[in-house]
Formats: structure tokens, C-alpha cells, sequence
């Protein structure tokens, strides 16, 4: 049985998301970044190997219970993401002189009238709305949707202005005015194939629900009689609109909108009303009338332009010191994840920043850990891999993973440190023994010397991206623009 699941439901999802962000009882989104250590081919404790990629090409994350569960073997940290870091987003398209831009029409996609065998396709040869270029961004950082692109001529007069007329310019491309991007959406919401979308309470209260803009001729016919022949009714369910044709040399060569009227689901101009207006003899003309969309152009644009994308937008700033212990520095990363409603020991996180790393506080004078080396304890068999050593406050940051001299110890088993046997470095022979006292340093709570990190493994993987590593440092702050398409 033939059936499609509507944009109008992806609009919707997109919506609840970002709803959920504010609601009274919100959900609690969290961008986290793991990872430190490179992505290569490794070995579990049966001896098997498991292939993850390489740095250079990483492997693309699978849609797994497996996948999501290893997301948390390496987790560095979490930060909260605000409700004011969300925004709904559509592709960025800049208007650029010379290209032929798709025009706004209600029925791509859906037969030829009179045919059974072709489609209305745009110039670009989209058959949908939303793959069709029908809006642009200009040089002022305004954004336009195109009325009409003159027949596929190129674009050659940058469109200007916040009238809420159809603005016509000199190549005969009518545009319509959406909204103007602000300089704080510009440096929050605007990437190199995403741009902030949201509707423009002006134009939106200056729109008509159901008004004709443009009429196009499909077939000019033959045998009129020469003129601007006007008073032509656009006839359908709305009322109101009528519109002028022009023949020349018994065809017709253009019409306009003279009266937009108002309420049209579906409308048309008859041939048989063209004559009467005084086109004598005219015959086998066709012109399509361009149905606006629910409330009229510029009413909803999040939903005119195809808002189904949400782009979330993150900071990380060196230590995030508001809470220093939880972000390291001087470490890579090459993974970013978004967490739903990550817990701690059971309940539900709601500090900004979280730490996924595991920690132990050293006693005495401990050699230096460097990043990335394995570490190992005695008498318990613990196998761990070094993130970050904090020689000033002696703590030790570590993950263990599921594989062999990252986590797994040699009875194949994932065993975790304790007690105050000493730790000791594989590659920097640097030792340490742990401090089992109970303690809180640089915001970390030590139990007996140890403190497990402030994310539990059960938490919902919404996304994960697999990248090139990214190197943090003290003085660096990292951006991450994520985009979440529904």
C-alpha cells in the first residue's frame, strides 16, 4: 500500500526535541567528548582482535548495543547544553550571482496536469520542496525565498531590503523577505551549511493566508487576440484574486497577479475566462497557479524553509574552571557524544560539567604519568590507561576500556584499582602509591583514594561521532556545532 511519511512529522520531532530542552520537566541533554586514545586494531582478553579504525580514517559508529556501551569505556567529559544553545536550523545556501535558483512551488513532486508519466521538477531537478534551492542567505544576512526565478534564468541582482512586498529585482527573479539573522545568531547559529531559522513577527503578521503571488504559463496557446487583456479571475476555493494576461502574437507571453485575494487551497485560470477578458480565439493556453503555503509566505518560516534540523552549539574552555577537576587539558579526543538524562551513582545529573574519567589520588612524591601509557597496579592485576596526571594535586586520571593493556587484566577480566598498592607506569616507569584517605581535591571526592567519575554507563546515547583527534589545552577553547537532523 502506497504511503509516505510526511515532512510536516519530521517538523514535528524537531519541535518536541527542542522543546523538551525548556518544558517543566525537562529532559537534561549533555555533549560529551572520549576518546583519548588512538583509534587502531585491538586486542580483547580472548586474543581476538577488534578493528576500530585509524586516526586518519575512523570507523563509523554502529547503531549497536555494543556501540553504545563503549561509548562510556573512554569518556573524557560532559558539559550541560542550555536551553539558549539550541536553535532549529536549515541548510545555508548564499546567494551568489550567476546560478539559477529553484523557485517555490506547492505541487513538485506530483504529476504533470494532463500527464501520467512526468513530474514537476525543479530547475535543479529536485522533486521535493526541501531538496529544491529555493531561498538564499544575502551579503546583509538576510534570507529571501525565491517568488519566481523568471523561467531558470541566472540570478544577477542580489536581492536587498526587509519590505514586506514581493521585491522584484532587475533580473526578474520576485522574491519574498523571510527574516534577518542577528549578530548573536550569526556567532552562535551560523556554520558553513547551517543557518539559524525563525520566523519574523513583521512579515508573519503582514501575511495572507492563501493569497496568489505568481502564476505560471505551462502552455501559452494560440489564436488570441494581442493585448493586456485584465479583470481575468483566478478561480478555486479562495476568493478574490484576479489577474491581467498579456497575448502577443495570439500566445501568451506573461501574466500578473493584479488582486491576491485570499483563501485558495487549489485554484486556476480558464482559458474560457481569458477569452472573455478579450483574448478572441485563444486556445490551449494552460497556466499554473502557485499556491502559497498554510498561513501565506512568510508566516511560518521555520516550516516554509524546511526547519527539520536543530543545531546544538557547545563550548569547551580549557579546565571549564568552574569545576576544573572535571576537563582535562593536554589530552586529545576523538569522539563526540550526546548523553539524554546521564545519571551519577544513580541520580540524575544536573552540574554543568561532568568528569567520565576515573581518578585516584596519589600519596608522597609519585614519578610522572605521562598520557596515553598503561598503568598497572599490583596485587590487584588493574589495568588502566593514563588520560591525564596532575602532578600539582598528585591525581592520576585514567579509563580502563575492554582491551587488553587498556583494561582487560591478564585473566581477561576488567578488575578495578584499589586499596593503596602502588601503580606504576609502563612506559614512564613513574610509580605511585594511592592516598586512601577520604578527601575532596580541586572538586573531587575521593573514597578511599579513589573516585569512579560522575557518569554512569547506563545513560542513552542519542548520537556519536568518530573523528580526527582534537588536541585540548589550557588556554583553547573548543567549539562544537552539532546538527541533528529529524
Amino acid at each position: 500500500m502506497p504511503a509516505i511519511i510526511t515532512n510536516k512529522f519530521r517538523l514535528h520531532n524537531a519541535s518536541n526535541f527542542v522543546e523538551s530542552f525548556s518544558e517543566s520537566s525537562p529532559n537534561l541533554y549533555y555533549l560529551a567528548i572520549g576518546r583519548p586514545q588512538a583509534f587502531a586494531t585491538s586486542t580483547g582478553g580472548d586474543s581476538r582482535t577488534q578493528f576500530e579504525g585509524t586516526d586518519a580514517s575512523p570507523q563509523t559508529p554502529v547503531d549497536s548495543v555494543s556501540d553504545e556501551f563503549y561509548v562510556f569505556d573512554d569518556v573524557i567529559a560532559a558539559k550541560k547544553i542550555a536551553s539558549t544553545d539550541i536553535s532549529r536550523v536549515v541548510p545555508r545556501r548564499n546567494w551568489a550571482t550567476g546560478t539559477v535558483y529553484d523557485m517555490y512551488r506547492h505541487d513538485y513532486g506530483q504529476f504533470v496536469k494532463g500527464s501520467s508519466s512526468s513530474v514537476v521538477t525543479a530547475d535543479s531537478g529536485a522533486t521535493q520542496l526541501f531538496d529544491s534551492v529555493f531561498y538564499v542567505l544575502s551579503s546583509d544576512n538576510n534570507v529571501y525565498k525565491v517568488l519566481d526565478n523568471n523561467g531558470g534564468a541566472n540570478s544577477t541582482v542580489e536581492p536587498s531590503g526587509t519590505s514586506t512586498s514581493t521585491l522584484t529585482t532587475g533580473d526578474g527573479y520576485k522574491w519574498k523577505y523571510m527574516y534577518t539573522l542577528t549578530a548573536s545568531e550569526q556567532v552562535n547559529f551560523l556554520s558553513t551549511d547551517f543557518m539559524h531559522v525563525s520566523t519574523d513577527s513583521t512579515v508573519s503578521s503582514a501575511a495572507t493566508d492563501g493569497a496568489i503571488d505568481i502564476v505560471k504559463i505551462k502552455t501559452a496557446g494560440s489564436g488570441g487576440a494581442n493585448g493586456t487583456h485584465t479583470g481575468v479571475a483566478i478561480r478555486g476555493d479562495g476568493s478574490g484574486g484576479v489577474a491581467s494576461v498579456t497575448v502577443s502574437g495570439g500566445a501568451v507571453t506573461a501574466v500578473t497577479v493584479t488582486s491576491a485575494g485570499s483563501g485558495y487551497r487549489f485554484a486556476y485560470i480558464r482559458n474560457a475566462d481569458i477569452v472573455s477578458a478579450g483574448a478572441t480565439s485563444l486556445s490551449g493556453s494552460e497556466l499554473d497557479v502557485i499556491i502559497g503555503p498554510k498561513g501565506g509566505h512568510g508566516s511560518d518560516a521555520v516550516n516554509e524553509l524546511g526547519g527539520f534540523f536543530v543545531m546544538m552549539n557547545t563550548d569547551f574552555t580549557g579546565d571549564e574552571s568552574s569545576n576544573s577537576g572535571d576537563f582535562v587539558v593536554g589530552q586529545d579526543f576523538r569522539r563526540v557524544a550526546l548523553l539524554r538524562d546521564p545519571t551519577t551513582s544513580g541520580s540524575a545529573a544536573s552540574a554543568t560539567t561532568l568528569r567520565g574519567t576515573q581518578a585516584v589520588k596519589l600519596s608522597g612524591t609519585p614519578g610522572t604519568f605521562t598520557v596515553d601509557e598503561e598503568i598497572n597496579q599490583a596485587t590487584t592485576g588493574a589495568v588502566g590507561k593514563v588520560v591525564e596526571f596532575d602532578s600539582t594535586n598528585k591525581i592520576l586520571y585514567f579509563i580502563q576500556t575492554r582491551f587488553n593493556d587498556e583494561g582487560v587484566d591478564s585473566n581477561g577480566n576488567q578488575t578495578a584499582f584499589s586499596g593503596s598498592n602502588v601503580i606504576t607506569g609502563q612506559s614512564s616507569s613513574a610509580t605511585g602509591t594511592p592516598d586512601t584517605s577520604t578527601q575532596t581535591v580541586d572538586n573531587i571526592t575521593f573514597s578511599s583514594g579513589y573516585n569512579t567519575g560522575e557518569i554512569d554507563h547506563d545513560t542513552d546515547v542519542l548520537y556519536q561521532e568518530n573523528r580526527a583527534p582534537i588536541t585540548r589545552a589550557s588556554d583553547q577553547t573548543e567549539n562544537v556545532k552539532l546538527i541533528i537532523e529529524f
